[in-house]
């Protein structure tokens, strides 16, 4: 953003963020959405997730190992859920409930 630049609110899609600090040292953060508020000389980003990398192939790399890592996570939750559902199922026609006899 260019100095004096208005101040403002902007939603951020997913993607990646590149900046330059203080320092001037150029960052990349790839983010899964989030907010943008300018206000005076400050720039605020809010957002759930995000993973910084030193360049962009190391920013890629981290990247796909946190969504590997994701859907590893997210495959187990559905196995735990289908276990439990079937231990349901099974506790319920041991019981007979639901059956006319």
């Amino acid at each position: 953003m260019l100095p004096r630049h208005v101040d403002f609110v902007s939603a951020l899609l997913p993607g990646i963020l590149t900046f330059v600090d203080d320092q001037n040292c150029e960052t990349y953060l790839g983010i899964g959405g989030g907010i943008l508020t300018k206000t005076g000389s400050e720039v605020r980003v809010s957002t759930i997730y995000a993973v910084q990398g030193e360049d962009l192939g190391t920013l890629r790399q981290k990247v796909a190992d946190q969504f590997e890592a994701q859907h590893e996570r997210e495959r187990l939750v559905r196995s735990a859920i289908a276990k439990l559902e079937a231990d349901i199922l099974r506790h319920f026609v041991k019981q007979g409930v639901g059956t006319d006899g």
